[in-house]
């Protein structure tokens, strides 16, 4: 009788671990560790410039955010069409690879592809894009948040009650056609509006709708709110830094002009950042409010002060 109680609770420890172990495999986190190496970013940038490119990746744009980094965005045929699919799909069409020196040290990351599909709702879960970065840079594994999302957590994500959903994003302006919109933002972001300039843009077949990355810049007690620099200065703190956040991004689809909410953009890469305290939320309140109303001035709306545009 005994045996036969020791081994049922033996069974019922083995099939519990069993179920962790499963579950846990099937967290995510929003960034992969490629590689930590010596050299320089530059060096590091050309290497794996060129083994992206030998993997069938367009880099659409580049951006130095910081002397100590570079981030690399790339799309191909498979991303996009995969963003053709999926509302707002847009936001899933490029992967962000950052070469970051930290200490002397140079790590390269990415985006993780199937993390990012999850947060932005997407119907395909870009196991291709995953497969290939994998292929051409390797992988050390996910980091980020101590925990792990899982897909059902990830597409319904929001970081705290009241914090805006992925289908909360702020409505920047509206145009009469497609390509007007279009010829707006392009214009705005070559003249540095709002202190905002172009990173990339990708087009999405089939579709009405282009997404840009852009790079932020700002100075002085209020500028510095939507600064990227000064924001990651304050947020990526860990040793295994999280640089591939950038660049955000506005999408064009249809007439209108569109952007996450910054404070859904920020925590969907750092859902672990506390509210309070040091390199937290609290720190960069204003960010927010600042982003939007930059945002809002390239797409050639008006903010209203209430979270909201008006043409």
């Amino acid at each position: 009788m005994f045996r036969t109680i020791t081994f049922m609770a033996a069974t019922i420890v083995a099939c519990t671990s069993l179920q962790i172990s499963t579950h846990a495999a099937d967290l995510m986190k929003p960034f992969i560790m490629s590689s930590i190496e010596t050299g320089t970013v530059a060096e590091r940038s050309a290497q794996v410039s060129q083994n992206l490119k030998t993997a069938g990746f367009e880099i659409v744009g580049t951006y130095q955010p910081y002397a100590s980094a570079n981030i690399l965005i790339v799309t191909n045929d498979a991303l996009k069409a995969a963003a053709a699919k999926s509302e707002f799909g847009a936001y899933g069409a490029a992967q962000r690879i950052s070469i970051t020196d930290v200490d002397g040290e140079i790590q390269v990351s990415y985006t993780n592809p199937t993390y990012m599909a999850a947060a932005y709702r997407m119907k395909d879960n870009l196991a291709d894009a995953s497969s290939k970065l994998k292929a051409a840079l390797g992988d050390r594994g996910q980091y980020g948040p101590e925990e792990g999302l899982s897909d059902d957590d990830l597409r319904d994500y929001h970081y705290m009650f009241l914090m805006p959903y992925f289908d909360d994003p702020n409505r920047l302006g509206s145009a009469k056609s497609h390509q007007e919109m279009l010829d707006r933002v392009e214009a705005n972001l070559a003249k540095g509006v709002g202190g905002i300039t172009k990173v990339y843009r990708i087009d999405i077949p089939g579709k009405e709708e282009t997404v840009f990355g852009i790079a932020m810049k700002g100075s002085g007690e209020e500028g510095r709110q939507q600064d990227d620099a000064w924001i990651m200065s304050e947020i990526d703190f860990k040793q295994n830094r999280s640089t591939a956040h950038l660049p955000v991004e506005i999408v064009v689809s249809g007439k209108y002009a569109w952007a996450l909410s910054a404070r859904f953009r920020i925590a969907i890469n750092f859902p672990d950042l506390s509210m309070t305290g040091d390199n937290s939320f609290m720190n960069i309140m204003g960010s927010p409010v600042a982003i939007q109303k930059a945002q809002t001035l390239i797409a050639g709306g008006k903010y209203t002060g209430d979270g909201k545009y008006a043409d």
